[in-house]
């Protein structure tokens, strides 16, 4: 005999919400900027945990509520995986003198005048070529971020023009995952995707590259540049500095452009650059252990803890100090804490149909094509918000308003155009989502202090529904073979 289910009601789907929001509202006071090494984590079990109790009364067993969080864990393995790789390869990096050089030879190059502006465009080209963000940030990003730094910028509004510009080239790159799967669950070609996707995109980048041109304008170059030169003589003084160590970043980028699944390509840029500490910086490598000589012990204990724990190069000036230093997989702990945790409130959530439950409601207020849009990128936030995870939050919106767009007559290109537009962009803005937890954590800022710099990833959604609302270039079904 079949299990019958109860349907969870508006109010009651709306309950683990409310809970979840005033435990984190409360964890930011309290806590301030610890919040996310521990508080937020323990609020998502609790309001998973009520989550739980809610489903009993739906006729849920704990086992199908198991299920639910396995398979919602599960899904989030690939990312899981690939952050504790780059805490290991952030740490053979620094000891290789990869980072380090980056650094160096982008202080020559750069300056504050145009630098937010070319971090920007940067970014979007290593992600446009290589359909990863989270690659982009955690090898050009973080590079990025130290030059920065020695700069004189403030670090929120660096990662705010490295992230606008990543996630500008995820979006657009046909090798990305959420740029493929958006069109998927729409019921539309790749190819098709993109391009109508770049009717809106195309305008929120050239607008954050306006902004952070003109913002460069405003920044003190000549107290910034004054403290290119110390920061260069510390890095040098410590680090064997030439060119041949870009051979690592460049490895790693091309076997990413070659398709090479994230984890070995890592995992070969991981070791690539220890070989790279062994040759041209052995007396880094030395100065991590307690030995006296470098010899294979040494060299194999210095290696491997700058893989899992923290490494600290002393240099004598405080703010290169903490540019030169990395946590290793260990520093990814924490970050790997509120995935889990947040997979196991989402996997809850949506086993038991409150996830559907709320977007469903949302769909009965849309009733012109620009409500409908906005219904949906709303609905996309939302599952950011809830379901911590931005595949969530492009596939179940796509299952659940494609029959609409198909019953409005619109061609479903406007659908994948809105999920990536609001799901895929908004998932970095938030704390607990494995987006935003991943960056805060690769680029050493936290979500909240980035956030209000990120204005490619906050306009877009709104460029979307202004489109839409205007009916601009909005294409129905029987216009489908046309092409822009």
């Amino acid at each position: 005999m079949d299990k019958t289910y109860k349907q969870p009601s508006l109010i009651l789907s709306l309950i683990p919400i409310f809970f979840l929001i005033i435990l984190l509202a409360s964890n930011v006071y309290v806590f301030e900027g610890d919040a996310s090494y521990g508080p937020n984590q323990m609020a998502l079990i609790f309001a998973a945990a009520l989550a739980g109790v809610l489903s009993l009364k739906l006729n849920y067993s704990w086992d199908e509520i198991l299920d639910g969080i396995v398979s919602s864990i599960s899904s989030a393995m690939g990312a899981i995986l690939i952050l504790l790789m780059i805490g290991s390869l952030a740490g053979t990096w620094l000891i290789s003198g990869v980072v380090p050089a980056m650094i160096y030879y982008g202080l020559e190059i750069l300056n504050p005048t145009i630098f937010l502006f070319a971090a920007c465009i940067v970014s979007a080209v290593v992600s446009l070529a290589t359909g990863s963000s989270w690659s982009t940030s955690a090898t050009i990003g973080i590079a990025l971020m130290g030059i920065g730094q020695a700069l004189g910028i403030h670090q929120g509004v660096i990662a705010g023009a490295v992230i606008s510009g990543a996630y500008f080239g995820d979006k657009m790159s046909p090798l990305s995952d959420t740029t493929n799967l958006a069109p998927a669950m729409a019921g539309t070609d790749l190819f098709t995707h993109i391009r109508y996707m770049a009717l809106t995109t195309g305008p929120s980048i050239i607008i954050t590259l306006i902004i952070f041109l003109i913002w460069g304008f405003n920044i003190e170059g000549n107290t910034a540049l004054g403290t290119v030169s110390k920061v260069q003589a510390a890095i040098s003084s410590k680090f064997e500095i030439n060119l041949f160590l870009f051979v690592v970043p460049a490895a790693v980028i091309f076997l990413i452009i070659k398709k090479v699944p994230a984890l070995p390509a890592l995992l070969i840029g991981t070791l690539l650059a220890a070989i790279f500490a062994l040759i041209f910086q052995p007396h880094i490598v030395q100065s991590i252990t307690d030995a006296k000589e470098f010899n294979f012990v040494s060299a194999y204990e210095g290696v491997v803890k700058s893989m899992f724990t923290t490494v600290n190069v002393e240099t004598g000036d405080k703010m290169v100090d903490t540019l030169l230093s990395s946590s290793g997989m260990e520093g990814m702990l924490p970050t790997v804490w509120l995935i889990v945790c947040a997979m196991i409130f989402g996997g809850i959530m949506e086993r038991n149909g409150m996830l559907k439950r709320l977007a469903q409601s949302i769909i009965k207020l849309a009733h012109s094509t620009g409500s409908l849009v906005a219904s949906t990128a709303g609905t996309c936030i939302t599952f950011n918000l809830t379901a911590s995870d931005q595949y969530i939050a492009i596939v179940v919106p796509g299952r659940m308003f494609r029959q609409e767009y198909e019953d409005r007559g619109l061609a479903p290109e406007n659908l994948s155009r809105t999920l990536e537009d609001s799901g895929t962009v908004t998932s970095v803005l938030i704390p607990w989502n494995t987006c935003g937890a991943y960056q805060s954590s690769v680029l050493g800022v936290a979500t909240i202090a980035y956030l209000p710099f990120c204005f490619f990833n906050i306009m877009s959604p709104f460029m979307t529904i202004l489109f839409a609302y205007a009916n601009i270039k909005i294409r129905k079904v029987d216009q489908t073979e046309k092409r822009i």
